[in-house]
């Protein structure tokens, strides 16, 4: 028997729900609603059948009469829906919810636009059943589709899944996806924004494309927390915002907490902002910026707790070109339980690199350090704060391959640090006052830093 009963924990009852209804009810396109209970049978005591076809029938005709159509109070067991072009369907919020088995998704739109879908609940019952299944809601190559105060629960896959589409996702919950709450393949441009993510088994949200081009999401306003990394990997999973091979992506005042991995993890994306989060307790780098990456700009977040605070790396596979400007960042860990090769570290940078006026404190490693071996060029380190850390400043003075210039200058490490810049060869010091042994690199400048 198929659990339609309603255990979300904002149920209110259907009367109170129900003096919102005017208000509405006034914004209906054309006509009066329509009931999808009273006029179309959608039965609250039938919790066995698939009453998938009585509400496709409601569906089909708000469409073609274009009217809005509503959702009784209720759990109703349904599969298979397709959500059609113009329809605007409004539940009983916290009251209206539709369940799916698990073994089949719960609704489909293609090529199809211009749907709203407001106030429903949309829930997987036996998600383990579902193997195949991207999502409660599949979306293909349609555009104009929103999502309001809906949630979503117990997804088999993502909660959402988006292929080259245009949508908007507000004020929604998400809890217990088995990929990811929301995922966007090749988009066409999201707005996400002011939804309430938890208990994600691999991802909260997911911007990726199959090959690097514009995608212009925007995500802010977000809460995310507790996402695990079920399926394993270094990195693809566990992160609460991933954004892959997408440029153009914005991801701004965001409230990121316990990821596996990372909060806000960038592989391969070109010109993305990422400012004015909160990021706390991540496993491993808070903030990522990787591989192939180009453009981005990290300025003015939170970060307290991670293994690592902010990487800007991989030049090697080109990644270069940022600013870091701005953070504050501290209570960094002395390792990484999710990636034993993370280093405690508050910033690390390697190419095209400004890192700039950031505050750092409680580092039981680096406050900064700029490239490894010979992969470093053209790093400013200025202005920076850092304090109660371990060692303040480290800079790669390895000379292979000819490294480009890296300026390190008007920092302020703070006392107890074992050194306030120093040389690395790899993971050796090779100078342990950076300052005083510049001459011998001719790429290196440090000037005017204060030791606590």
């Amino acid at each position: 028997m198929i659990d339609t009963r309603l255990t979300r924990r904002r149920v209110v009852t259907a009367g109170l729900a129900a003096l919102a209804m005017p208000a509405i009810v006034t914004s209906a396109r054309a006509g009066l609603p329509l009931d999808a209970g009273k006029d179309f049978g959608l039965d609250l005591l039938d919790n066995i059948s698939d009453q998938g076809p009585r509400l496709q029938a409601a569906i089909d005709a708000a469409v073609a009469e274009g009217r809005m159509l509503m959702l009784p109070a209720g759990g109703f067991n349904i599969s298979k829906l397709e959500l059609k072009s113009g329809l605007h369907m409004v539940g009983v919020p916290s009251n209206s919810l539709l369940t799916t088995p698990g073994d089949s998704r719960l609704a489909y739109i293609g090529q199809a636009h211009g749907i709203i879908i407001e106030a429903v609940i949309f829930q997987a019952n036996a998600p383990e059943t579902a193997a195949g299944v991207n999502g409660l809601i599949e979306i293909e190559a349609s555009y104009g589709i929103t999502f309001r105060r809906c949630e979503f629960y117990n997804s088999a896959g993502n909660g959402i899944s988006a292929i080259e589409s245009a949508l908007t996702i507000e004020d929604c919950d998400f809890d217990g996806a088995q990929a990811a709450a929301i995922h966007s393949q090749n988009g066409q441009g999201l707005t996400i924004r002011g939804n309430r993510i938890a208990n994600g088994r691999n991802a909260g949200i997911r911007i990726w494309r199959d090959e690097p081009g514009d995608d212009g999401s925007i995500i802010t306003g977000n809460r995310i927390e507790k996402i695990d990394w079920a399926d394993g990997g270094n990195g693809q999973n566990g992160n609460g915002i991933s954004i892959y091979k997408a440029d153009g992506v914005i991801v701004s005042d965001n409230h990121i907490g316990s990821c596996a991995f990372s909060a806000i993890r960038v592989n391969a994306g070109k010109n993305t902002q990422i400012r004015g989060n909160t990021c706390l307790e991540s496993g491993e780098v808070a903030i990522f910026s990787e591989f192939e990456f180009s453009g981005s700009s990290i300025a003015d977040n939170i970060i307290d707790g991670a293994a690592t605070g902010i990487s800007i790396t991989n030049l090697d596979s080109g990644g270069h070109l940022a600013t870091c400007t701005g953070n504050i960042i501290r209570n960094i860990a002395p390792k990484s339980v999710t990636n034993p090769d993370t280093r405690p570290v508050g910033i690390y940078a390697e190419a095209d690199t400004v890192v700039a006026n950031n505050a750092i404190d409680q580092v039981p490693g680096f406050g900064i350090v700029a490239g490894y071996g010979p992969y470093l060029r053209n790093v400013i380190v200025s202005d920076n704060v850092l304090t109660n850390v371990q060692t303040g400043i480290g800079v790669s003075v390895v000379q292979e391959k000819a490294p480009g210039p890296v300026r390190v200058s008007g920092n302020i490490i703070g006392a107890g640090a074992s050194a306030a810049v120093v040389g690395l060869e790899w993971e050796k010091v090779a100078s342990d006052d950076l300052a005083r042994d510049a001459g011998r690199y001719p790429n290196v400048t440090v000037t005017d830093n204060t030791r606590g």
